[in-house]
């Protein structure tokens, strides 16, 4: 293990090189990927030498997400004692299912739920778990409130159609845990949006209304917290109001931007989350930990044991069900996604979470002046929101992000809302500092303008 551990460094030291060497990795064609690269399986294995090569070659080939030039997810950037942390985690191997198999561990989980809830603004008798993603958080999210409504889907199945509501904006995992669920796509209602991206909630009523009438039985509501393109804040406090009214669960989708519950400054952007049912958060988007490192918590506990427990004296053995995560979680075995974001919480505390998601929004805001600075810039974006949203010189935004990466030069993605394509830079990566934004403009801007790509205009 010694050894693995010291070839493990000089592999970390090789990335860390690429990454200031090589900050935009030449991206492989699929139709050459196994040309290029070795990664067959054989019957004999390899030397450590032909080996580190071998890793050396995939590492050299393998985007670099934390690297200043990588806009082009809704993560990025390393922070260090997050990644001490996961790299712990990997070496201690602990699964969390059980007190009995991952001690402490637990207990670190447990607390940075209780704080998630806390900041939330849930009582101290809620709780939460750790899903494989956002995707996931959301689907447990609609099996409690599935289940909230009807006890009797857990033992008979779905009898009767069951609708619930999202924003057209929101992300596509609900459409595809509907599915999943046995709810049924069909039984999703999209909600629309204003001209920021957030959903409308006088259409929300009455698509629920119309539901009704129709003798369906609505049970759900999803309210985003940073949709994925414009990353637009839903009005949570008006939403709220109908989902009491019409007794439906409230869950709020803040995968994305769910971080803002540690700013002071942008915790206004979720006013009135603390009347949801349940909240997601993505620690490695705001956060800046590692992927992946999703929480979703809630202030029906019960609901989290009801719809997610099951006996198994073989694996339950010690110990009561409050340290014996397995009874609340969507799968058994199950690493420890904790450690990292305890770990870089405990390093750097509540204020300097702060302080990481404020810088993103600084961020933004950088790129939002440059832009609007300069008039071969269109702005498609606004205020309070880590997605900077723009077109330059009317360039068609595919074509320019795909140049753009198929040259080494930047990666950064597009998006499109109401019918308008656009280049949609993201700010997420704490580390980033404002002459890491003027050094993108001025990067793509130099290749469109010495014809270094080839790009047409739309």
């Amino acid at each position: 293990m010694q050894n693995d551990l010291e070839i493990f460094l000089q592999l970390a030291k090789q990335l860390l090189l690429e990454e200031e060497s090589h900050p935009v990795t030449k991206p492989i064609p699929t139709s050459e990927l196994y040309n290029k690269l070795d990664l067959s399986l054989n019957a004999e294995g390899i030397v450590d030498d032909e080996l580190i090569e071998s890793l050396k070659s995939i590492i050299k080939s393998t985007p670099k997400t934390a690297s200043k030039s990588f806009f082009n997810q809704l993560f990025g950037g390393r922070i260090g004692k997050a990644t001490l942390g996961d790299l712990l985690s990997v070496m201690l191997n602990n699964s969390m299912y059980t007190y009995k198999v991952a001690g402490p561990q637990v207990g670190i989980e447990k607390q940075v739920l209780k704080n998630i809830c806390k900041l939330t603004g849930y009582s101290e008798h809620s709780d939460g778990t750790f899903a494989p993603g956002g995707s996931m958080s959301n689907m447990m999210a609609l099996i409690m409130a599935r289940d909230a409504k009807n006890e009797a889907v857990r033992t008979q199945g779905i009898s009767s159609k069951m609708t619930l509501y999202t924003s057209v904006e929101s992300h596509y995992s609900i459409t595809k845990n509907a599915a999943l669920i046995g709810i049924g796509r069909e039984q999703v209602r999209f909600v629309k949006t204003n001209d920021r991206g957030e959903m409308l909630a006088n259409h929300l009523e009455t698509l629920i209304k119309i539901d009704i009438d129709n003798n369906y039985t609505p049970f759900f509501i999803n309210a985003t917290a940073g949709t994925t393109v414009l990353g637009a804040f839903d009005d949570i406090e008006a939403i709220s109001k109908i989902s009491k009214k019409h007794k439906l669960w409230l869950h709020v989708d803040g995968a994305y931007c769910g971080g803002v519950i540690f700013s002071n400054t942008y915790k206004h952007l979720v006013k009135g989350v603390e009347h949801s049912d349940s909240f997601s958060v993505n620690a490695h988007k705001m956060l800046g930990t590692p992927l992946s490192c999703s929480i979703i918590v809630t202030k029906h506990p019960e609901q989290l044991h009801h719809s997610f427990s099951n006996e198994a004296d073989y694996l339950y053995q010690t110990d009561g069900d409050d340290f014996n995560l397995g009874k609340t979680s969507m799968q058994c075995g199950r690493r420890n996604d904790a450690l990292k974001i305890w770990a870089l919480w405990k390093s750097v505390g509540t204020n300097g979470l702060k302080k990481i998601v404020d810088k993103q929004f600084e961020m933004a805001q950088v790129a939002r002046d440059y832009i609007k600075n300069n008039k071969d810039y269109k702005l498609y974006s606004f205020e309070d929101s880590i997605s900077v949203c723009f077109n330059y010189k009317d360039i068609d935004a595919k074509t320019l992000c795909t140049a753009l990466y198929e040259n080494s030069k930047l990666m950064v993605g597009f998006g499109s809302f109401k019918e308008e394509q656009f280049v949609r830079m993201v700010t997420i990566n704490s580390l980033l500092e404002e002459n890491d934004i003027i050094a993108f403009f001025k990067t793509l801007e130099m290749h469109v303008n010495d014809k270094m790509l080839k790009i047409s205009t739309s």
